[in-house]
C-alpha cells in the first residue's frame, strides 16, 4: 500500500504544471499561503530559534515561487481565452465575417505593430462601428479597430500608431 501511495504522489508530481487551467480560485489561494508563510516566518523570528527560522525563510520563498507560476499560468490563459473567443465564433458565423464588396481607395499594404499610420488609413468611415459583433476585445481610451482590406488593426487615433492587428480577420 506504502509503494502505492507513493507511486501516485511521484505521478502527480511528474505532470507538467503549465498544461493544468490556473482559476482565480487558485491564484487566490496560493496568495493566501504565501501570507501563512509570512506569519509563521514572523512567529520563528519573534521565538528566536535560527533552525526555525531558516525552514520558515525557505518555505515563504517556495510559497512565492508558487504564487507567482500560479499567476503567470492564469494570466496566460485568460489572454489565450480572449485571443481565442472571435475565432471560435467565427467559424460557426462565417456570414458575420463575409468579405462582401469592400476596396479602400489605396492598395493593400502590411502594418505591424507599432507602425504609424497616415490620417487617410484610419479615417472615421473605416472605423468597425460594432467591435462586439465580431467579439473582438473592447478599445481603450483612444484606440479604434479599423478594417484595412480582410485585416484588422487597433489603431490609437491620437497618434496614428498599430497597436494590435489581426490578419485575414475576414473571409
Amino acid at each position: 500500500m506504502r509503494k502505492l501511495i507513493i507511486l501516485a504522489l511521484m505521478a502527480a508530481t511528474a505532470m507538467p504544471s503549465a498544461a493544468s487551467a490556473q482559476s482565480a480560485g487558485e491564484v487566490r489561494r496560493s496568495a493566501r499561503d504565501v501570507r501563512e508563510e509570512q506569519r509563521d516566518l514572523q512567529q520563528a523570528r519573534r521565538t528566536g530559534d535560527r533552525g526555525e527560522i531558516r525552514r520558515e525563510r525557505r518555505d515563504v520563498r517556495d510559497a512565492r515561487q508558487e504564487y507567482r507560476e500560479d499567476r503567470r499560468d492564469y494570466r496566460q490563459d485568460r489572454r489565450q481565452n480572449r485571443r481565442d473567443d472571435w475565432r471560435g465564433y467565427r467559424n460557426q458565423n462565417r456570414s458575420v465575417y463575409a468579405r462582401g464588396n469592400w476596396n479602400a481607395p489605396f492598395r493593400y499594404r502590411t502594418f505591424g505593430i507599432g507602425a504609424t499610420l497616415g490620417r487617410n488609413y484610419y479615417a472615421p468611415r473605416y472605423y468597425i462601428s460594432d467591435p462586439y459583433r465580431y467579439r473582438l476585445p473592447a478599445a481603450g481610451r483612444n484606440l479604434r479597430w479599423i478594417r484595412h482590406y480582410d485585416d484588422v488593426l487597433l489603431v490609437n487615433v491620437r497618434t496614428g500608431r498599430v497597436v494590435n492587428v489581426i490578419r485575414n480577420f475576414y473571409w
